[in-house]
Parts: C-alpha cells; structure tokens; sequence
C-alpha cells in the first residue's frame, strides 16, 4: 500500500504500544512507537549492557519509531519519538508538520522542531527556506498553517533561512538545527 512500509516478514512480530510507559497496545489506526519481534532481532549492543537493556525488553526490540498498523496489518511510520515535540500535553509529530509546509507554493524547505517552553512544555518551531524570487512573511506561514492543523500544531515561532543544514546524501538534519537553538538558549543537552 503506499505510503506504509508493507507488513511484517515471516516469524516476526510487530507491535505498537503507548509511547509513556510502552506497555499498552495501541488500537488499529493509533499512533504508538513500533516494537517489533522476531529471529533477526539483535541480541543487543556490543559490551554497552546499559544501552541494551532501553531498547531490549522481553524480547521486544523498542525501535524508537513512532507507527500505527491499518486493518490490514500494513505499517506506516510516522516519525521518530526523539524528534516528537509534546505542547500542552499534545503530541505533535514533525514530518507532518513538515509535509504541510512542503505545500506552500512559495516554500522550497522546511524543517519543524520542538524547544522548551515554560508554559507548554515545548513549542513548535519551524525553520523555512524561500523559492528563489518569492517573499513571504512569518504571518502568511501561520495563517497558511491554521487553515491546515489544529491550533496547538500552529508553529509558534518561524525563522527563515537561506539552507537548512542537510547530510552528504541530502538528508535535512533537524537534530542540527535542535541543537542549534538550544545552544543559542543556554540550554544543555
């Protein structure tokens, strides 16, 4: 189906759990972090026990990946639980905020982050680079997103850049760009 990652291989179980306490299954159709068991799993990582036993439990390798299975067994990953920003207690997933962005007709990137906030928990933060030729204004972005999403996915904060920071294959490194901003906040890691 497009869009999933297919259904799981022979001998293999997946399942998706909530992403408190990863106890839970969840429903056809909710979001949770995806766990999965079977006879290629690892055994775990090398001489790093303390790593192992977070990602290992009862046999379930906890991938870090937030998913959801459709009725017919089907996985769609929906994003990274490291990179998931909680606002007001909401889970907010940035590649769909991303993806929203993309639509834009003036917008030829965009990368969304969560960063600290006193009152929320976190933010949301969005980081955009124009088409060539093309201006747009921080309130054009946050009136095109509040047609598109809930008001507690709105990013709160725009910047705009000239590139987004990308890996050698192209890849855009929101960790980066994280990482950037907490510096330039004082905030440690």
């Amino acid at each position: 189906k497009p869009g999933t990652v297919g259904c799981p291989v022979p001998d293999t179980d997946v399942k998706i759990v909530d992403l408190e306490s990863g106890k839970k299954e969840m429903p056809v159709g909710e979001s949770g972090e995806i766990i999965i068991k079977g006879p290629q799993i690892m055994k775990g990582y090398y001489k790093k026990p303390e790593e192992t036993d977070m990602v290992l439990k009862n046999g379930w390798f906890f991938s870090g990946d937030i998913g959801k299975l459709d009725d017919d067994g089907y996985l769609t990953i929906v994003d990274r639980k490291k990179d998931m920003i909680i606002a007001g207690g909401f889970n907010i997933y940035p590649v769909e905020l991303d993806n929203i962005l993309f639509g834009h007709p003036k917008i030829l990137e965009a990368c969304t982050i969560g960063l600290p906030d006193a009152y929320r928990g976190e933010t949301v933060k969005a980081f955009i680079v124009v088409k060539k030729g093309e201006t747009l204004s921080e309130q054009e972005v946050i009136d095109y997103c509040k047609e598109r999403l809930a008001a507690y996915k709105v990013p709160k904060q725009i910047e705009f850049l000239d590139e987004l920071p990308k890996s050698a294959v192209g890849k855009i490194l929101r960790r980066e760009l994280k990482e950037r901003e907490l510096a330039k906040m004082g905030v440690k890691k």
